[in-house]
């Protein structure tokens, strides 16, 4: 199986140079979606090209304070990529959602049903344009790489798409991981939109943006920018994201005023419809953004369509490493150059003729190479059990005493900081995990003796904590961490868990996954008794990585994440207890590959 990333030489443009225009187009209920329009220079008449198709959250294009380069695309958030795909033979159509940008209407909430529907017209005007030869790939970051995904149901036309950085479960994955709440994502995030609807650039975006881009773009006829401003006036309208979902507690909460849950807008829902369109996937995620990872694995373990999955270890642009055991802001493995390579020739192969295959390529931490499966867990998984024990250690063989436990006082100081993988989705962010020494002392932690042997840990870790704590609920972060032999402690991977949700349910899950099931629903509300031992167990998101000989494992526990997450309780300071006996032994069960 040839190895991911590998450089190669990329093909040599087409054409020098594309031709750009912007327009409007109606949707079935008179609403104008503004959408620009990319062509390769100097196309002859009767060619028939394919195209990619791009659905813009966060405007398509810029309004310049200085002309654009003749022969170029207009300059937008998505960098290059127009002028990249055009000059390679391709047509680029770029559209704004409804409800912002320069397209009129009312934004409804992320995802909705009327946005897909939106983008499946604009498909079908693309297959009536007379350099359309009825293919069309579709690619986009984030909430875009979600759009991307979603429209291959709602048009035939639609044979490839490339997501990347995208979530698979909008409440676990973004909204309320572990069920509580994503606070300064989610602020940040509905804030930023906020801004972008009423056509101001985002703070976010950086000083240079903010000095050469006055706004969204207008079409071109709009000469005095009166259509713009009475789109703009219709933005109003959108919905507070952030208001909204802070009022969620259970996955089946409202989103607002809406007769829609975040399930009904996230991609497992929509599994059915994806799987009948066939089309081929080649899924983009890192391990330190977000929870995108887990998006490439349950995709890849859950839909029949043909797929390519990839999991490095970037930030959310990808332009940035993001592993631990790299140098902060070290270039992404594979390079820029290597990464579009891999995508046009996806597009290249399955605009044309999908082959039925499907294999994941993951990069492998502290080795720092890439390495592939066609099945998940990889060949040579197993599970290895780590006991929580006395003095903070941790180790393979079960406690031998019938008491033992560490006491712990909620240090709401605490925090992952603001270089994370939650923070980088905002697409600006590099992810950069420091020493965690010092923070870990405010922790309660539990630390292994030294490795005898490397050991490579892929897949989803279970934690499972025996607890009692003086409040009735409260969030349990646990990171796994790897201390190299000068001290240094590398972050991993983490999970998290809001107590009141601790029941781990026996109904049949959504979809495939490799962690207990939690439902998160209203009826399965379980709050602590206050002194009761109470079991905890939930998994860690996922990660592959080794951890080479002489270094030591540590699992450890927080009550809070302050730059990220919502503070609960909101008042007080409670203290757990974390057991470690034979009837209640806490331990860890590592998923590792064992080599043949």
């Amino acid at each position: 199986m040839t190895q991911f990333g590998q450089p190669t030489h990329l093909p040599a443009p087409k054409y020098k140079g594309v031709t750009a225009r912007s327009i409007y187009i109606p949707m079935r209920d008179g609403v104008q979606i503004a959408i620009d329009v990319i062509l390769p220079k100097d196309l002859s008449a009767d060619a028939k090209i394919p195209a990619i198709l791009v659905m813009a959250r966060y405007w398509r294009s810029f309004d310049l304070r200085m002309p654009a380069q003749p022969g170029k695309a207009p300059m937008g958030p998505r960098g290059t990529i127009a002028d990249f795909f055009g000059t390679h033979g391709y047509a680029v159509v770029i559209a704004d959602a409804r409800g912002s940008g320069a397209s009129f209407g009312v934004w409804q909430a992320p995802f909705h049903d009327q946005e897909v529907a939106d983008f499946g017209e604009v498909a079908e005007w693309v297959t009536q344009q007379p350099w359309s030869n009825g293919r069309i790939g579709t690619t986009g970051i984030s909430y875009e790489g979600a759009l991307a995904e979603l429209l291959a149901m709602a048009h035939p036309a639609v044979k490839a798409v490339i997501p990347q950085g995208m979530e698979f479960d909008v409440y676990t994955d973004i909204a309320l991981p572990g069920g509580v709440l994503n606070d300064w994502f989610i602020k940040e995030w509905s804030h930023t939109n906020d801004g972008l609807d009423a056509n101001i650039v985002p703070k976010v975006w950086g000083f240079s943006a903010r000095l050469f881009v006055k706004g969204v773009r207008p079409v071109d006829a709009d000469k005095n920018r009166a259509q713009l401003k009475q789109a703009i006036a219709q933005h109003r309208a959108n919905p507070d994201v952030y208001k909204n979902i802070k009022a969620i507690t259970y996955r089946d909460d409202r989103f607002g005023q809406l007769d829609l849950t975040l399930d009904g807008v996230s991609l497992f829902n929509r599994r059915a419809a994806i799987e009948r369109a066939g089309v081929a996937i080649f899924g983009w995620g890192s391990w330190y953004d977000g929870a995108a990872a887990d998006t490439v694995i349950r995709r890849f373990v859950n839909f029949s369509n043909p797929q390519i999955g990839v999991i490095g270890a970037w930030a959310h642009n990808s332009e940035s490493h993001g592993s631990p055991y790299a140098k902060p802001k070290a270039p992404p493995v594979p390079d820029l150059k290597t990464q579009w390579h891999e995508v046009l020739n996806f597009f290249d192969q399955h605009l044309s003729a999908p082959p039925a295959q499907k294999v994941l390529h993951y990069f492998n931490l502290g080795e720092e190479q890439w390495k592939s499966t066609e099945v998940w867990p990889p060949i040579g998984s197993t599970t290895q059990r780590w006991y929580l024990r006395e003095n903070h250690t941790l180790a393979l063989n079960a406690p031998p005493d019938r008491s033992g436990a560490d006491a712990y006082a909620i240090d709401f100081e605490t925090t992952t900081g603001t270089q994370n993988r939650w923070h980088t989705e905002d697409g600006v962010t590099p992810v950069i995990y420091a020493d965690r020494a010092a923070m870990d002392k405010r922790l309660l932690t539990y630390t292994s003796d030294m490795l005898e042997h490397d050991v490579q840990i892929t897949g989803h870790p279970i934690i499972t904590l025996y607890v009692t704590s003086t409040a009735t609920d409260g969030v349990f972060f646990v990171y796994l961490e790897d201390i190299d032999e000068a001290g240094k402690v590398h972050y991993v991977t983490e999970g998290m868990l809001r107590a009141l949700h601790r029941k781990v349910s026996t109904d049949l899950p959504p979809y495939k996954m490799f962690v207990p099931y939690h439902s998160f629903k209203r009826t399965d509300a379980a709050p602590m008794v206050s002194g009761e031992v109470t079991e905890l167990t939930f998994g860690l998101l996922p990660t592959s990585v080794s951890i080479k000989k002489g270094h030591r494992i540590r699992v450890a526990i927080a009550g809070h994440d302050k730059d990220n997450f919502a503070r609960i309780p909101s008042e007080g300071t409670p203290t757990i207890t974390v057991a470690h006996t034979t009837e209640y032994a806490s331990c860890i069960d590592l998923p590792v590959i064992v080599a043949n």
